[in-house]
């Protein structure tokens, strides 16, 4: 089983942190945005990261990805098994995709800083967010989750992206220490994450 991911791709390290929690064996192969990688070319029509190699199976979109780790390596299960469980899960992954892992993603494959725009929109939602984890220690409640995978390596670039987070995002910021602190996730990233948090 082979995985192509950027080194700064937040899909792909969600992704990786799957990997680390199903304890997968896998592959890895760092592509940057502007390399050109044949292989990788004739394996994804898009050319992009992440994308899966899995004997003749090839699967690109980390959803697709992720669902196929947790349907073919069932444990620890990384959806719910009710099926209202699951569509919620995959409705709060959606969301997470369209309203901030895309634009962040599209700013660090073009190397580029947020734009105002978009960073207050992150501020504010994050900020909005927090309240959540009052309550529940996870982004679904009670219980790690793909939709975990996809924020905690959002939140770890907050500094790349020069976003700081004010105190009334106590709760938020406290989430993300206990994302980080878990070994699945230390082990997922690699040279180039750490830097981000190195200082």
């Amino acid at each position: 089983m082979k995985l192509y991911t950027g080194p700064l791709c937040i899909n792909g390290h969600a992704c990786r942190i799957v990997l680390h929690e199903k304890d997968i064996d896998c592959e890895l192969f760092y592509v940057t945005p502007d390399q050109v990688h044949e292989e990788l070319a004739e394996l994804n029509p898009y050319g992009e990261t992440p994308t899966l190699v899995d004997r003749d199976l090839v699967l690109y979109d980390s959803v697709v990805i992720n669902e196929y780790f947790d349907e073919r390596f069932p444990h620890p299960p990384l959806l719910p098994i009710d099926p209202i469980g699951r569509a919620k899960a995959r409705l709060m992954i959606s969301r997470l995709q369209r309203d901030w892992l895309e634009p962040v993603q599209q700013c660090v494959r073009g190397r580029a800083k947020l734009d105002k725009k978009t960073s207050k929109f992150l501020w504010d939602g994050l900020l909005a967010m927090s309240a959540h984890f009052a309550d529940h220690k996870y982004v679904l409640g009670d219980e790690f989750s793909l939709a975990d995978c996809y924020l905690a390596p959002l939140l770890w670039r907050l500094p790349m992206l020069r976003i700081e987070l004010p105190r009334q995002a106590l709760k938020l910021i406290e989430y993300g220490d206990r994302m980080f602190a878990k070994s699945t996730f230390g082990t997922s990233l690699n040279e180039v994450e750490r830097e981000i948090r190195a200082a």
